[in-house]
């Protein structure tokens, strides 16, 4: 693995669940930078550089995307589906969930979904998560 520290960007409403994922990312010694957006609108003006992201320095493209699906505006099926429509937005996007339906998990995995995994998520599974894609994770 690179020097370089890996760039996560995690889209969650849930104040809960962020606390969760931030608890996860220290637990699993992820000495990372994670960035939080609240809905799917601004998962995707962060992931184009538009309105207030538009600062790279300030607001780096992310090494790996963490979606929530159920999300206000755009769910995170929609976000899923941009991504992958975007050339050039190649970074692996895992999808948090609380739903444990068959039919959820293949419709991400048919979205183009690198990672499904259920909240709350666990130090050892963002681990796993990131070693799967070559993500610096310590």
């Amino acid at each position: 693995m690179s020097d370089k520290r890996s760039v996560f960007l995690l889209a969650e409403d849930n104040e809960d669940d962020v606390f969760f994922m931030q608890r996860a990312f220290r637990d699993a010694g992820l000495g990372n930078l994670l960035f939080v957006v609240t809905n799917g609108e601004e998962a995707v003006d962060y992931l184009a550089g538009r309105e207030a992201f538009s600062d790279r320095n300030k607001y780096p493209l992310p090494d790996m995307v963490f979606l929530d699906l159920k999300m206000p505006g755009l769910n995170g099926f929609e976000v899923l589906s941009w991504v992958r429509q975007e050339g050039k937005l190649t970074m692996p996007v895992a999808v948090l969930t609380s739903s444990p339906e068959e039919i959820d998990l293949q419709r991400a995995r048919s979205l183009g979904a690198d990672c499904y995994l259920l909240k709350p998520p666990t130090a050892a599974m963002l681990q796993s998560c990131c070693q799967q894609f070559r993500l610096q994770c310590s």
